[in-house]
């Protein structure tokens, strides 16, 4: 299990800069799931959801939800149990993925296939509650680093 919860992972987002809800989201996903490819154990224990606009955690949306398309105000940086290893990983995710807004994030999310799989025959514009599996992201994100140490 993991000793993490996502609000410290998003509060560690957050120190960063002020975000929209759907890109502290995004980074979420994208920190859960690198974290599973490169360290082989979860982030946080959190579900993952595949909803219309991407990947999502019920739990995170609902602490966040009040700002709706407003961004989330940047925080001073809490103590927090991430260890070093994860908070490396986090800050990564940050340098990789943190220039894209939320709706980037979204389309990028929308191509790749942990999402896609979880979403299964549904449209974009169906509501689904589905999980994304770890086993997926894992998999997915652990060959697609491979191939990025290929090139």
């Amino acid at each position: 299990m993991a000793k993490n919860n996502i609000y410290e992972v998003a509060e560690k987002f957050l120190s960063f800069e002020s975000m929209t809800h759907k890109k502290l989201q995004k980074l979420c996903y994208y920190a859960q799931a690198w974290h599973l490819a490169l360290l082989n154990k979860p982030l946080f224990d959190d579900e993952i959801q595949a909803w219309i606009h991407g990947p999502v955690s019920p739990g995170l949306y609902h602490r966040y939800k009040e700002f709706g398309w407003r961004p989330i105000p940047e925080v001073n940086e809490n103590d927090n149990n991430i260890p070093e290893e994860s908070e490396e990983l986090i800050n990564e995710v940050m340098r990789v993925y943190g220039d894209l807004d939320g709706d980037e994030l979204e389309m990028l999310t929308h191509e790749e296939e942990p999402w896609l799989e979880a979403r299964g025959e549904l449209d974009d514009l169906t509501p689904s509650h589905k999980e994304i599996e770890y086993k997926t992201m894992k998999e997915y994100y652990l060959k697609e680093y491979e191939e990025l140490q290929s090139d």
